[in-house]
């Protein structure tokens, strides 16, 4: 699901005062969306305490990041840079624990035919793992920047941006946006990098570039997801993870029919 997360070692004059303050507030926001929806969920009886070991891990590699995230940001704002390079050396690490909890579910859902109804399992056996991927990307970037805030910043921005689609997607009526409900929820991350536009170009009066990368990462993310799901690349990826197990009997481009009982997520 990261920020101003690891801002710079020698704090740039472009990113300084309000624009650090701005970027904290803004993974604020995104903090409360991610808390608010899982939440929700847990409120309304579709996730449960209950769940498989898998389950917890990828819960715990997820909010460890939204907390590394935000806690980041409001360091970087407040001026605490020697305790912000220590904490993203770790939160530069945590993506491999993201990357191996995301793939440990993504495949068990699959293989189990689990997948909400809304979902094309083919669908997200593709898009998950590559909005890590791109989520992946941006953040080692950010890292790479890290001696220019301006970048550094808004490069971690857009790569949570990446990683809101399953926050969104349990706050709006996804059954409703079928056949678009997987295209809908990620595209919703477009909110973030368009506000920082806006914020550029009221204090700035231009847009800076590294928005711009953000949101081109998640509508790429959308782009490449059904490109590759609805190819014979997909195609054959998704036979080789199902192959024997009940998932294989389900078509991977099909909407899953409706459950008898609750929905219960991430089984």
């Amino acid at each position: 699901m990261a920020s101003a997360a690891l801002v710079s070692e020698d704090s740039a004059p472009e990113a300084a005062g309000g624009d650090l303050r701005f970027f904290a507030l803004v993974a604020t926001s995104m903090a409360l969306i991610v808390v608010v929806a899982f939440s929700f969920q847990v409120s309304m009886g579709r996730s449960t305490f209950a769940s498989p070991v898998r389950v917890h891990v990828h819960a715990i590699a997820f909010m460890g990041w939204v907390t590394i995230f935000l806690t980041q940001s409001w360091l970087a704002a407040r001026g605490s840079l020697a305790l912000h390079r220590r904490l993203g050396r770790i939160g530069a690490g945590w993506v491999i624990l993201m990357l191996g909890a995301a793939s440990w579910v993504v495949e068990v859902m699959t293989r189990r035919a689990t997948w909400p109804f809304f979902f094309r399992p083919q669908q997200m056996l593709v898009g998950d793992p590559l909005s890590l991927l791109v989520f992946t990307g941006l953040t080692w970037w950010a890292v790479t920047m890290r001696r220019r805030t301006d970048w550094h910043a808004r490069l971690h921005i857009g790569g949570m941006s990446t990683l809101m689609g399953p926050a969104f997607g349990r706050l709006i009526p996804m059954p409703l946006l079928v056949p678009y409900a997987f295209e809908t929820s990620v595209l919703l991350g477009l909110i973030f990098p368009v506000v920082g536009m806006m914020h550029d170009l009221r204090h700035g009066g231009t847009i800076h570039r590294a928005w711009w990368v953000g949101a081109g990462a998640v509508v790429l993310v959308v782009l490449l997801t059904d490109l590759i799901a609805y190819s014979a690349v997909g195609d054959a990826l998704y036979h080789r993870v199902t192959a024997g197990s009940p998932g294989a009997g389900v078509p991977g481009l099909a909407f899953p029919a409706p459950p008898s009982g609750p929905l219960l997520t991430g089984r």
